[in-house]
């Protein structure tokens, strides 16, 4: 986790949680999390089975150039990522994972940003397949962010925590990849269909043009 806002937001998430994989949502008081308010999100299920923004920050907002309510968040993904997100989320809403992902933004004059997004379970009314609590942020916020609105982003990595993990907000980074496990993607070459691949000296399946690389849970 790099950016201050992703790492308030989890903490603060882990805290509410306790012994259960993910909060409810009456608990969470926006009082608590005023240092990542502004790039925090909450996402509701929408009748077309998809998810969209039902509250999203004013910094979230400025910074794609317009109000994020109501919009999907399923369709910022280029089409290639599709996939691999709808996936993604079920990990969080079935699995009770907390994903940490990284994408490139693209404006419509062709600059671009990195952002660091995090998307964690969230009950409600007894369930968590129709809320997910989340957070954007722009690694590097350079001078045009906000006034250029953005028009593509692609996954560039990706990581899940599972409910029995924990992730220290000070770990070292060679800790945090060994405590963030599971899968990880790469934009690593195609490979036919269902043949394994080796990325990084450990076996893959290829999973649309990303590689997955499996752990497994502690």
């Amino acid at each position: 986790m790099q950016k201050h806002s992703t790492r308030t937001l989890y903490n603060y998430w882990n805290s509410l949680r306790g012994s259960r994989s993910a909060p409810d949502r009456k608990d969470i008081d926006p009082t608590h999390i005023r240092e990542a308010l502004a790039n925090t999100f909450i996402l509701e299920l929408a009748d077309d089975d998809r998810f969209s923004f039902r509250l999203a920050g004013s910094h979230l907002c400025t910074s794609y150039c317009r109000e994020l309510k109501g919009r999907s968040f399923s369709a910022l993904w280029h089409e290639r990522d599709t996939d691999a997100m709808d996936t993604l989320i079920r990990a969080v809403t079935e699995d009770h994972a907390v994903a940490l992902v990284t994408f490139q933004a693209t404006t419509a004059v062709q600059t671009k940003v990195n952002f660091e997004c995090i998307l964690l379970p969230l009950r409600h009314n007894g369930t968590t397949h129709t809320r997910i609590l989340g957070a954007m942020t722009a690694i590097d916020e350079p001078y045009w962010l906000g006034v250029q609105p953005i028009t593509e982003q692609r996954i560039t990595g990706l990581r899940l925590i599972w409910p029995d993990d924990q992730l220290p907000s000070d770990a070292p980074q060679e800790v945090a990849s060994q405590v963030v496990n599971d899968v990880g993607y790469s934009h690593a070459a195609p490979a036919p269909a269902g043949i394994p691949a080796v990325v990084f000296g450990r076996t893959a399946r290829r999973y649309a043009h990303l590689a997955v690389i499996d752990g497994g849970r502690r």
